[in-house]
C-alpha cells in the first residue's frame, strides 16, 4: 500500500504545481505544458535514481525502467553528470 500512497503524493504535487502555474499566468496563454511538466519531473527523478544507486547507471536505468543508453542520452540532454 505504501507505493500507492507515493503515487497519490506525486500526483497531488503535480496537480498543485500545475494549478499554481495556471493561476500565475495572468492572461498569458500556456504553451507546451506537457513537455514543461515532463522536463520538470524528469531531471529530479533521474538524479534521485542515480543517487539511490550510488551513481550506478545500469541499476538506475533498471530502477527507472529505461534502457541504459536511453538513460545516458537523457542525462546528456538534462546536463546530469
Amino acid at each position: 500500500m505504501g507505493g500507492m500512497k507515493g503515487e497519490n503524493d506525486i500526483g497531488t504535487s503535480v496537480r498543485k504545481a500545475v494549478e499554481t502555474y495556471f493561476n500565475d499566468l495572468e492572461g498569458e496563454k500556456p504553451c507546451a505544458l506537457y513537455d514543461m511538466v515532463i522536463r520538470c519531473v524528469e531531471k529530479p527523478l533521474i538524479e534521485l535514481a542515480l543517487s539511490h544507486t550510488k551513481g550506478n547507471q545500469t541499476r538506475a536505468a533498471e530502477l527507472l525502467g529505461l534502457n541504459r543508453n536511453t538513460l545516458r542520452k537523457k542525462m546528456q540532454d538534462l546536463n546530469i553528470s
